[in-house]
């Protein structure tokens, strides 16, 4: 096991797709290990808002991919405003580096995002990883409430007590672990990614929101599903609900979830240690 942050800390690498977005990206662990692992990211969120804590653990026994798609962080471009237009810059990021296969892993948006990649280039994708995130126009996936959208779409610069109050549990052990997670994201500061422009977050919440409208075909989508897919949640999540990731256990044929208690949306970085477990096993089966 490498010590934290060791991984995360490689230089950003950048590569041209068929589409000319140039794209950054970190690629970390072990390369022979297996299909690579393709990293999917949250709303406004780059390269280096994910946790090492969770990255490591992962890296220390898969081939691991962090990127920035099209218009995030340092990638070049203009962030699409659909989730189907998203999935096709990751296609064509995974392209670029000439990769036959991929397992994807994907957090709130970026979860959206992979269900878009599985659905639409289903021979790329062999195995994907669901956390904090829904299916498309399933019920509880409109709008975001009030309070979490004043923290995280109106604001220019969310802080960190923004982030505790939206991805954390109102309770004394999840709120110290979120303090804890946030320390490790941003212990590094030199060399650090670009960030989200406010451009690229109006175009990430457009997209959103459009994916959460109501169309009754969910169940159909996820049906297609054909991939075996695991399903990470917090047990309260207030951005994206906890029922929306059960929908996406009972529609996908070959799924499974798991729930961490006293978890809101982060729950993944809360859980780091035991995300990156449960990671590892359900991509060696």
């Amino acid at each position: 096991m490498t010590n934290t942050l060791e991984l995360v800390e490689t230089e950003l690498q950048h590569a041209r797709g068929a589409n000319g977005v140039s794209y950054a990206y970190r690629r970390l662990g072990r390369m022979s290990q297996g299909v690579p692992l393709l990293f999917l990211q949250h709303f406004r969120g780059d390269i280096d808002n994910w946790d090492p804590a969770l990255v490591d653990a992962v890296a220390a026994e898969r081939d691991v991919i962090l990127f920035d798609n099209v218009g995030i962080g340092a990638s070049s471009g203009a962030a699409p405003s659909t989730v189907e237009d998203m999935a096709q810059g990751a296609i064509a990021f995974i392209e670029a580096l000439g990769l036959a296969q991929v397992d994807l892993f994907g957090f709130s948006l970026g979860g959206f995002v992979a269900q878009a990649v599985a659905l639409s280039r289903p021979a790329f994708v062999r195995r994907l990883i669901l956390a904090g995130t829904g299916p498309q126009g399933a019920p509880g996936m409109g709008a975001w409430s009030e309070d979490v959208a004043e923290r995280l779409v109106i604001k220019e610069q969310p802080g960190g007590e923004d982030v505790l109050y939206v991805f954390y549990a109102p309770t004394p052990s999840s709120q110290v672990a979120g303090q804890a997670s946030l320390g490790r994201i941003f212990q590094r500061q030199e060399g650090r990614d670009r960030g989200v422009t406010l451009e690229a977050k109006d175009a990430q919440y457009r997209a959103i929101v459009a994916w959460g409208e109501p169309d009754g075909q969910f169940g159909q989508r996820l049906a297609r599903i054909a991939q075996p897919t695991l399903i990470l949640q917090g047990d309260d999540d207030i951005m994206i609900p906890t029922s929306a990731s059960h929908r996406l256990a009972e529609f996908i044929p070959d799924a499974r979830i798991t729930i961490f208690p006293d978890a809101s949306h982060g729950s993944i970085f809360q859980y780091a240690g035991e995300a990156a477990s449960a990671a590892i096993a359900f991509l060696a089966e």
